[in-house]
């Protein structure tokens, strides 16, 4: 008798079990969302800042001293002129910042730099680019990319960069 009980129960048990372990159509599953992240809309001309930096190239890099464009200079300016004459670029207005080493003068290096920028917008502006969306300044030696004092840091500090800074409808 005892035999019975205890093979009894045993068998309730499992059944028990498997019972409460079974699923049914009425089970429902809650299923949790991950919070959407949303990303900062970017302006238009921020769009294209990104565009002419990543897949253009907004920089273009000088010999020491000189203010002449290499073939890797043209070529850079070349993309940007092509970059520029897009229709949804076409009212895009840029500024050339010309830039130095910091050997030298700051009288010096400022009008180096002026020379360096006016370089790059007079061979756009050959390129077919309106000079009237083209500005220059020259910071000379005052911005430099690379603050360190070697012959490799000179070599980035002597450029001319190319920014977006607005388009022909603001200036109306």
């Amino acid at each position: 008798m005892k035999f019975n009980v205890l093979g009894t129960t045993g068998i309730l048990a499992s059944v028990a079990l498997l019972a409460a372990c079974a699923t049914t159509e009425e089970e429902v599953i809650e299923v949790v969302e991950e919070p959407v992240i949303e990303e900062p809309a970017m302006s238009k001309l921020e769009m294209a800042q990104m565009e002419l930096e990543e897949n253009v190239g907004h920089r273009v890099f000088f010999g020491y001293d000189q203010y002449n464009l290499t073939p890797e200079a043209q070529a850079t300016l070349r993309r940007q002129a092509a970059f520029l004459m897009m229709p949804e670029n076409a009212d895009l207005r840029i500024r050339i910042e010309g830039n130095c080493d910091e050997r030298g003068t700051r009288e010096y290096n400022l009008a180096l730099g002026e020379r360096r920028a006016e370089a790059a917008k007079a061979f756009l502006v050959g390129l077919g680019v309106e000079p009237t969306r083209i500005s220059t300044v020259s910071y000379g030696k005052e911005r430099p990319i690379d603050p360190r004092s070697t012959p490799e840091a000179w070599a980035k500090n002597r450029n001319a960069t190319t920014r977006i800074v607005g388009d022909t409808e603001a200036m109306i």
